[in-house]
């Protein structure tokens, strides 16, 4: 039985963008577990994706009764489509586990140094997690893991609030730091999750190695370029929808250096099949960056945003928000690792803007000063705190 849908168009993309982001966090926990369940959560996901897109792009038509409503609904059926493409490449990343078309272990060593990585777990009966509710587990402080969506048998539950109870054979999916899985895993009565060991030297890897570290950068800034895209929809801010290009260009060459290096590394390792998923890796890190640019030509090219886009993205469950440094506050002139943003306040740095240049997924070691223009996603519930931190008042920036 088909589940009802959401009212309006603006519920519609806000949960499509949530899906599809989903759907790309999962594929790259499904290759860094070398985990087929994983794959199939993303293409239950696509399932409903699909469904989410034909139901848009039908209200979208309905909607259009004149030329001029004809031409904003384009931009928002401009970001639908972008929107699906996004989540087709997920469901080619995690394709790659359940056709087994190769995955060097040098790459599932490094996928984990990221900050933050997606996690699963099928609550088991007796646990820990059975019969409770999120806010008796409070899983971000025992676990630092926070939760993004539950599904109940077919059921899907995005961005769960604190009375969300959980009950056995639910499945719970978090994001948070690689050390909280573990914990998370033993709360949910769950068998310790081992990924696969990457191989010992086999001999000269140097293309190899380069290859992987290229690829893992397509994958961080591919995620940096969608957060920036929905950032410029929401600001209707020029200055990040170029920055959005510049990505997609600097990706177009990252892929002709991966795809160089992988033929040279062809040549010293035995088995040459398994650097196909590199490949494919590659063409689908760069396709979501190029949905990217797609979303902000609206936004380059000065056209009217459709106020249902600023709106759909400002409320999916993962908010993005821009804040200045205000000098003297707590977070001028301290580092990132110092301020401890993701456990105090949920929120992850996408980028910071200093002197009209932006850097992209900053380290720990960033020391913020005051002027500074971040971007920030996460959970709207952290913005009060972060509010704070950088010295303002959210009432006041709402006005």
């Amino acid at each position: 039985m088909r589940e009802a849908q959401p009212r309006n168009l603006k519920d519609m993309l806000a949960e499509a963008k949530d899906t599809s982001e989903l759907m790309v966090d999962l594929a790259y926990a499904a290759i860094l577990y070398d985990s087929e369940d994983i794959s199939e959560e993303v293409f239950r996901l696509e399932e409903r994706l699909n469904q989410l897109v034909f139901d848009m792009r039908t209200l979208a038509v309905l909607a259009a009764r004149s030329p001029s409503d004809a031409e904003q609904m384009a931009g928002i059926l401009q970001v639908v489509q972008d929107i699906e493409k996004i989540g087709n490449a997920a469901y080619d990343i995690a394709k790659i586990v359940v056709k087994r078309l190769g995955i060097p272990p040098e790459l599932l060593h490094d996928i984990p140094e990221a900050e933050e990585i997606p996690s699963r777990v099928r609550v088991h009966a007796g646990s820990a997690l059975d019969g409770r509710s999120l806010e008796e587990i409070d899983l971000p402080v025992e676990t630092g893991m926070r939760p993004i969506a539950v599904r109940s048998g077919d059921e899907w539950h995005f961005d769960p609030g604190p009375e969300q109870v959980l009950r056995a054979g639910d499945v719970l999916f978090l994001q948070g730091p690689p050390e909280g899985v573990a914990e998370l895993r033993e709360l949910a009565g769950a068998p310790p999750l081992r990924r696969p060991e990457p191989a010992g030297p086999s001999g000269p890897l140097s293309e190899l190695e380069r290859a992987v570290d290229i690829l893992i950068e397509m994958k961080n800034i591919s995620e940096v370029a969608v957060g920036l895209a929905y950032s410029a929809l929401l600001y209707r801010d020029a200055g990040l929808a170029r920055e959005v290009v510049a990505i997609e260009d600097e990706m177009d060459e990252m892929r002709y250096r991966l795809e160089r290096w992988v033929l040279l590394a062809a040549s010293h390792v035995e088995e040459p099949a398994r650097l196909r998923g590199l490949l494919h890796l590659a063409t689908a890190s760069e396709t979501i960056a190029d949905c990217a640019k797609e979303m902000v030509w609206m936004v380059e090219q000065g056209e009217e945003i459709h106020p249902v886009l600023s709106a759909a993205v400002g409320e999916s469950d993962e908010v993005v928000f821009k804040l200045a440094v205000a000098p003297g506050s707590r977070a001028d002139g301290e580092t990132l690792r110092a301020l401890h943003l993701e456990t105090e306040t949920g929120m992850f740095v996408l980028a910071v803007s200093r002197g009209g240049r932006w850097a992209y997924r900053p380290r720990d070691t960033f020391r913020l000063r005051g002027g500074d223009a971040v971007l920030f996603t996460g959970a709207p519930e952290g913005l009060e705190p972060l509010a704070e931190l950088f010295g303002h008042d959210l009432e006041e920036l709402a006005e």
